[in-house]
């Protein structure tokens, strides 16, 4: 989302390049690219201006190390300064309540009903949860069929009335339901809205009003830009919501609502919905983003996304078998499986600090394994277990049965080896193993060299 901002920041960190000490001119100058950058990623005017001066008044204050480079230090400040304007620190959720009860708002199309469903899973596969959702959009007839169909999908029970038009009453009929069968947490979906609509504003007031949410998350579309920061503020003004959820954070967006949000309306941003599946959802980290902004990738959420499918038992066994040398293509085709699962590649890369801007033009299809499984799979279960058996006539079998031809094979073959090698050789985390290897295999682009 931010790469735009990310090259443009980086040009006017260039202009700092050879000069021997920050002064009042060059750090101007610097500064001038750097709101430009900001304003054309449509980060809000005043938010621009006053975070450039922000940055001025601490570079001129500091005295540049001999060993840190005038651009670095900029690097850092800015960096300081983009933590600060996002929110400094990560804001969790308020669950305390008995049953938390969390009510979405904001505009029609925004994905409130989607997030609820993604909001729902993650609270159930990662907090340990009972959650259940209460079908409060009376005005959209697909929307209490689409929460239900995500309820289906993910084993989880929506609270519907059929017939009712009292988005109050269901509210809280829900919660009594919740309360009654067990469940720890109420997600209340309820319509979208615009803020000039007097009568639907009054109706979202009254939902708030009468069922007493621990958390309101008002949720809204990263890519509309600036006018995400003015709908916030009016929502705000109206029902002094608790935290910004920003959906489609993958989009082709210039970032400036995720920039500008948390100084005008003075709320956090919670989370972000980072593409259409229902587990991409991210608690907002302000340091990760900037982080990401500045082209220095994301390796905490990536280790972490690695530990979401790190399975300790697998491990040991997995290690037992590296040690005597019996990895084989049955465990090479478990550690694809968990990459897979960790979400989209190219994502997954551009977390790897410096790698983000090296791909940026490049295209990694997600379905790049599937001729490396197809080659796996046209191997019989001895073939898997005992690779040193694949001589020229199996191998022209697999290519054969896999759709794919010989060379790909033998690709795979050695490149295997060279991963068994490896992982005896090196101690550590499996899963940078197998993503160090990632562009090397079949159907995956050639990655270009980093500088």
């Amino acid at each position: 989302m931010f790469d735009n901002l990310s090259e443009r920041l980086e040009r006017s960190f260039k202009i700092l390049k050879g000069e021997g000490k920050i002064t009042e001119i060059n750090v101007a100058e610097t500064l001038k690219d750097v709101r430009r950058a900001l304003l054309d990623a449509d980060v809000n005017y005043k938010v621009a201006k006053n975070f450039t001066d922000k940055v001025k008044e601490k570079a001129l204050g500091q005295n540049v190390l001999t060993a840190v480079k005038p651009s670095q230090l900029l690097v850092k400040i800015v960096h300081d300064e983009l933590t600060v304007l996002m929110g400094s620190e990560t804001a969790e959720l308020n669950l305390k309540g008995h049953p938390a009860v969390i009510l979405m708002a904001g505009l029609n199309g925004a994905g409130k009903t989607t997030f609820s469903g993604k909001l729902a899973l993650m609270l159930k596969n990662k907090k340990n949860k009972k959650p259940l959702m209460a079908a409060c959009d009376v005005y959209r007839p697909a929307a209490i069929e689409q929460l239900k169909v995500l309820g289906q999908q993910m084993d989880i029970p929506v609270y519907e009335e059929e017939g009712s038009k009292d988005p109050v009453q269901i509210a809280l009929n829900a919660i009594q339901q919740a309360k009654a069968k067990g469940y720890d947490v109420v997600i209340v979906d309820t319509a979208g809205r615009l803020a000039v609509d007097e009568e639907m504003m009054q109706e979202i007031a009254a939902i708030k009003n009468a069922i007493q949410p621990d958390e309101t998350l008002f949720v809204v579309d990263a890519m509309t830009g600036q006018d995400a920061v003015n709908t916030a503020k009016e929502f705000n003004d109206r029902l002094d919501f608790d935290g910004v959820v920003l959906t489609k954070l993958d989009g082709d967006t210039r970032g400036g609502a995720a920039l500008s949000i948390r100084t005008v309306v003075n709320k956090p941003i919670k989370f972000v919905g980072t593409g259409e599946k229902m587990d991409a959802i991210d608690p907002f980290h302000p340091s990760r983003m900037a982080d990401r902004i500045l082209g220095m990738g994301d390796i905490v959420s990536l280790v972490e996304k690695a530990q979401e499918q790190y399975d300790e038992e697998e491990a040991k066994r997995l290690q037992k078998k590296i040690a005597k040398n019996q990895f084989d293509f049955n465990d090479f085709m478990s550690q694809i499986q968990q990459i897979k699962k960790m979400g989209n590649l190219k994502d997954l890369a551009s977390m790897i600090p410096g790698v983000g801007k090296a791909i940026k033009d490049i295209e990694i299809d997600d379905n790049a394994f599937k001729g490396i499984e197809a080659i796996i799979q046209s191997m019989t279960p001895k073939e898997r277990t005992n690779p040193e058996i694949l001589n020229g006539s199996r191998r022209q079998r697999i290519a054969k049965g896999s759709g794919t031809n010989i060379q790909d094979v033998n690709r795979l073959i050695k490149q295997f080896d060279q991963t068994r090698k490896m992982m005896k050789m090196v101690t550590g985390s499996k899963m940078g193993k197998m993503m160090a290897n990632m562009p090397k295999m079949p159907g995956m682009p050639k990655m270009p060299k980093l500088k």
